[in-house]
């Protein structure tokens, strides 16, 4: 259950990075807000499933 729990911390830590690098990318280029605002919504969320996966990780590694 660790090994499991452990990749998917990586896995949503990496996908917080590139929401996060998308919608920055979006921003600095002057693209569409309504494209950054969703992006970044999608990013906060990715967040909030990374903190339960590692709350999960801390939890099983005891």
């Amino acid at each position: 259950m660790e090994t499991l729990l452990y990749y998917a911390t990586t896995l949503a830590v990496i996908a917080v990075i590139l929401v996060l690098a998308l919608g920055l990318r979006s921003m600095a280029k002057g693209d569409s807000p309504k494209l950054s605002q969703k992006l970044m919504r999608w990013r906060v969320g990715l967040q909030f499933l990374a903190i339960l996966i590692i709350m999960g990780y801390v939890f099983f590694a005891r």
